[in-house]
């Protein structure tokens, strides 16, 4: 049976599952761990190797963005591999125009990183990311001798960095928004002139991708101090190690499958994704468990099985916020309502994604009350509609998994999955079989 039927260029008709799915899905490498990885390289001294690396539009930005700043990487897309000849904290080029699209990470880490250099170093993305705040990440690096100059709104893109160097010291920093902005410091600060102290001020989102950004310096040889995540300090003198560096499938896209057992009563494995993952979005699965889903996670895969019924729950979703869309795809399926709470800060995503998800899930018929921080989705029978995704890849994945279970969803603008996830619909075929 096809399972999505591409009725032009830019739409996906999603077919219901004929029956529960059981199947076994490679998931590609994670996007968080591939471009974090790419920047540990460039910064280490000698070359790195990063084994099932991820091929998107994203990690591309992050690649360009390095090769315009005089890092040589050299990938292989049929390997998975990207090869990364790092210069030791330094970057050779003096002067360049860097395009991030629309990608977080390349803005907020590359922005923190080319404060390093010697040069000036113009940044630009598409409409959106001239939207999405950066305020913060600026106000913190300004503090350890960073400039920058605007061409329109000041502390947005586009914006330029006169870069001589970070000359360290203490820095606060509004975390609020974003996790990228103390990721990208803290894999900066090693190379500042003097030890850097960094104090936390507000409240701290997506943490798990902090554990993560600091798990990874460490693989790559540096280990800040932290305490208690609000304050961390990062000794002077410290330097990454190049190395042979093999990245996680990533656990975000992975939960669109998992969800399509928990919906259809099914089973699905994905492989070499660990229990043990640098990825925090792994606890998807443990949301899923509370629904009534059956999983088993072990040292090389994870595994959900669908009983045929999905309980509501009540959750707050802040550590694990890229997921709150699989829930809420989902969430009208449950036999109570799924409240879905303290996620404020994606609405500075790739779009509004609180008021988005309410919007489609409504399109849909379904019974959504929105608020500030979340939304509450309520038992519903839903009917056929085309779904708007809003150039956001994780609206395209997260509802195709509702098409499943309820006939008649079509994807608009099925290409936005490119942006982490390019083969998305080839691999979401392999649940049909």
């Amino acid at each position: 049976m096809i399972p999505v039927t591409s009725t032009s260029p830019t739409q996906i008709e999603i077919k219901p599952a004929p029956r529960p799915v059981e199947a076994v899905i490679q998931v590609p490498g994670s996007k968080s761990i591939t471009n974090r990885a790419l920047l540990l390289a460039a910064l280490a001294d000698g070359e790195s190797v990063l084994e099932n690396a991820l091929f998107s539009e994203d990690s591309h930005w992050f690649s360009e963005c390095l090769r315009h700043l005089g890092i040589e990487v050299e990938s292989d897309s049929t390997q998975a591999q990207m090869r990364v000849q790092g210069k030791g904290g330094r970057f050779p080029v003096a002067e360049a125009d860097l395009f991030v699209g629309n990608s977080g990470t390349t803005a907020r880490f590359l922005v923190a990183a080319a404060c390093l250099g010697q040069g000036t170093y113009r940044f630009d993305g598409v409409p959106r990311m001239r939207q999405r705040p950066i305020g913060p990440l600026l106000a913190s690096l300004r503090l350890l001798g960073a400039r920058f100059s605007f061409e329109g709104e000041p502390e947005c893109f586009p914006l330029t960095v006169h870069a001589a160097g970070l000359r360290g010291g203490q820095t606060e920093l509004d975390a609020a928004a974003s996790s990228q902005y103390l990721t990208g410091l803290l894999m900066a600060v090693p190379y500042a002139a003097e030890t850097v102290e960094i104090q936390l001020t507000g409240t701290l989102v997506s943490l798990p991708y902090i554990e993560m950004t600091l798990r990874m310096m460490a693989d790559f040889g540096i280990v800040p101090d932290k305490a208690h995540y609000r304050k961390y300090l990062i000794p002077v003198g410290q330097k990454y190690c190049a190395q042979r560096y093999w990245i996680e499938p990533d656990a975000s896209n992975a939960t669109y499958f998992f969800a399509a057992a928990a919906v259809t009563g099914g089973k699905v494995r994905v492989p070499h994704l660990p229990a043990e993952s640098l990825q925090g979005d792994v606890a998807f699965v443990d949301v899923l468990a509370q629904m009534g889903c059956e999983v088993t996670k072990t040292s090389d895969y994870i595994e959900v099985r669908g009983t045929g019924k999905l309980r509501g729950v009540d959750v707050d979703m802040n550590a694990i916020s890229d997921t709150a869309q699989t829930l809420a795809a989902i969430a009208p399926f449950a036999d109570s309502p799924v409240n879905i709470r303290n996620i404020g800060h994606i609405r500075h995503k790739e779009t509004d994604r609180i008021n988005a998800v309410v919007t489609e899930l409504r399109r849909l018929g379904a019974q959504v009350e929105e608020s500030a921080e979340g939304m509450t989705i309520y038992p519903s029978t839903l009917r056929p509609a085309a779904i708007e995704t809003y150039d956001d890849h994780r609206m395209a994945m997260a509802f195709s998994v509702t098409g499943l279970a309820s006939p008649g969803v079509t994807i608009l603008n099925p290409g936005c999955t490119a942006k982490t996830f390019p083969d998305f619909f080839e691999r979401f075929e392999g649940l049909y079989r």
